[in-house]
């Protein structure tokens, strides 16, 4: 039979680890990959980014969308 998973494995988030790049509204590359086709800001629980970065992110991806860098 089928057991459910007992242990549930939290993954580090990509930008709080160590030598991760800084979140900056410059840093295009690394907002994009963040970011859908579509141009919108991909879910956290998708790209297991913590709460705090994830913040800083948007605020990133916003500001670079009003100064037409994305």
């Amino acid at each position: 039979m089928f057991q459910p998973n007992k242990y549930k494995f939290k993954k580090t988030c990509p930008l709080s680890a160590k030598g991760a790049p800084e979140v900056d509204y410059k840093n295009i590359r690394l907002l994009k990959k963040y970011m859908s086709e579509n141009g919108k800001i991909l879910p956290s629980r998708i790209t297991n980014v913590s709460q705090k970065k994830q913040r800083e992110l948007s605020l990133s991806i916003k500001r670079a969308r009003n100064l037409a860098l994305i």
